[in-house]
């Protein structure tokens, strides 16, 4: 299965879904959705760009999975980078609805933002 190069939109609500999503089915790379709704900014757009195929062997039910990185506006307005492992149907039955320019901004802040992980610690 071919990785899709495209980056997507999804608000608060739907990260969170997604990420609830990742947790039930036991994903290695997803957040307690509990927790990142205290973070979040609840009216912004977070942004998925798939980065790797996950192929899991030993959960064929589950796999492949899609590692995107996820540019995360949190609710000090700090962008933080994050991984989450989607489904790649999961994935497909979100809306493009990002122009070309937003897609290469939020690319350009990926590479940019420090992790949620160290954003975290600082705000525990």
């Amino acid at each position: 299965m071919d990785l899709p190069r495209t980056v997507l939109g999804v608000n608060s609500a739907c990260l969170l879904e997604l990420e609830g999503k990742a947790v039930d089915l036991g994903f290695s790379q997803c957040l307690p959705p509990e927790q990142l709704r205290r973070h979040l900014a609840p009216d912004a757009i977070h942004y998925l760009s798939p980065a790797l195929v996950h192929i899991l062997k030993h959960r064929p039910d589950v796999s492949p999975q899609w590692r995107c990185e996820a540019l995360l506006t949190m609710n000090d307005d700090m962008h933080v980078l994050s991984l989450l492992d989607v489904l790649p149907t999961t994935f497909a039955q979100q809306p493009e609805t990002l122009t070309l320019a937003q897609k290469t901004d939020a690319v350009r802040r990926m590479q940019q933002a420090p992790s949620i992980s160290r954003w975290l610690d600082d705000h525990a």
